[in-house]
């Protein structure tokens, strides 16, 4: 467990050329059946090399609110500039 929660809170690259960010919707079952959104971010560097920046689990569905707390994650752990945010209809993004 300590492994995981080193790379969840590593420090990353100030500048990335892209970054990816996607969710997939999943039931959960904690208590009773709910809906949660799941996201992945895929950083690629300046020089075309490629990380899983991280993965959040949201406590609902997709939600703005939530996509902006895993954005202020990221600005927290070091990146400064990303040259292109490319997402697939988040809600929270344009």
């Amino acid at each position: 467990m300590a492994e995981k929660d080193e790379w969840c809170s590593r420090p990353l690259d100030r500048v990335y050329a892209a970054v990816f960010i996607d969710a997939t919707v999943v039931k959960v079952r904690d208590g009773q059946v709910a809906n949660r959104a799941f996201y992945v971010a895929v950083g690629v560097d300046l020089e075309g090399g490629r990380d899983v920046l991280g993965i959040w689990a949201s406590p609902a569905a997709e939600g703005a609110r939530y996509l902006l707390s895993v954005l202020t994650e990221l600005k927290n752990r070091g990146v400064d500039d990303v040259f292109f945010l490319i997402c697939d209809g988040l809600k929270g993004l344009p």
